[in-house]
């Protein structure tokens, strides 16, 4: 039986982690007062106690709300990674394939999770995208690994939704052709990272390149395609970026998106929407959009939280 760590609300202020179930979300009380970071910190300990829980007996949290599985250091983003997605932005299919492409995301304040909503930033001329990921999340710190040794140092994965500004991506003011494109005000804006539902363990997924990748948006399907369209595996954009900088533990490495993007034929988040993504064996990841023209507790009103 797959399970998943989950972080939830407990509705005093406070968060706890624990385990999805089946839809049910079960408490772990040994690890009362720990984050999922904290866990994943100490990863080859707890994972063999973990693996050796019975879930089904663990208590039951009630009905609870579940936020962002983990609070990252890094999100560790691989840009351009599906073939078919080149082919869509018709981009030519490049052989030899070379090594990923990288930036990053600020996860303080990119990172949502379950049933949190996508603010639309306030400007007249937004075009914000979608773009279902896999994300690796990392349970062992990590420096120039090769390919082959990565597995070692994954945790689980997790849905990630690189929420896109293409508005904000080419620079027409820019000081010199090289300086002409902006990841950062592009894939930045607070509450552009969504993801969970929560964190599969690695041990459920027996090929992470063979999981079925799918996105809707009020129930029209955008994307769908499968992990195995990816140009470098997620083992070899963890390998790369290894070599880059130092992964840590909680960190996420999203590797890249499918076709189906918006930018593709036009087509751009609306408030109102709501976008849902699932991949095999890892849930699905439910976020409602919603217009940052209002005032942010009218926007955070809209889905029925709390500023």
């Amino acid at each position: 039986m797959t399970w998943s760590l989950v972080t939830y609300d407990t509705g005093d202020g406070g968060s706890a982690v624990g385990v999805l179930d089946s839809g049910t979300v079960r408490a772990l009380p040994r690890y009362a007062g720990y984050s999922l970071l904290d866990l994943l910190g100490r990863w080859e300990v707890v994972a063999d106690d973990l693996r050796a829980t019975v879930v089904a007996d663990l208590p039951p949290a009630g009905v609870v709300r579940l936020l962002a599985p983990v609070r990252p250091n890094k999100v560790v983003c691989a840009g351009a990674n599906y073939f078919a997605h080149l082919a869509e932005m018709q981009v030519d299919r490049p052989d030899p394939v070379g090594p990923p492409f990288f930036f990053l995301k600020p996860p303080s304040t990119t990172v949502i999770g379950p049933g949190d909503a996508i603010v639309l930033p306030d400007r007249p001329d937004r075009r914000i995208d979608w773009e279902a990921e896999l994300g690796v999340v990392i349970g062992r710190r990590a420096r120039d690994l090769d390919e082959s040794a990565v597995a070692a140092h994954v945790a689980g994965y997790t849905i990630v939704n690189d929420v896109s500004a293409r508005d904000r991506l080419r620079r027409d003011d820019a000081v010199a052709p090289p300086f002409g494109f902006d990841w950062t005000s592009a894939k930045g804006e607070d509450t552009f990272c969504p993801t969970g539902p929560g964190v599969t363990p690695a041990w459920f997924v027996d090929d992470p390149q063979d999981l079925r990748i799918t996105l809707s948006v009020n129930g029209a399907v955008k994307q769908d395609s499968s992990t195995a369209d990816m140009m470098n595996s997620a083992f070899a954009v963890v390998a790369a970026a290894s070599r880059i900088m130092t992964l840590e533990p909680g960190d996420i490495v999203a590797t890249g998106s499918p076709a189906g993007v918006g930018a593709a034929r036009g087509d751009f988040l609306r408030p109102g929407d709501e976008v849902v993504i699932e991949i095999a064996g890892l849930g699905v990841l439910r976020n409602p959009v919603v217009d940052g023209a209002l005032p942010r507790d009218r926007a955070v009103a809209q889905v029925g939280g709390t500023a």
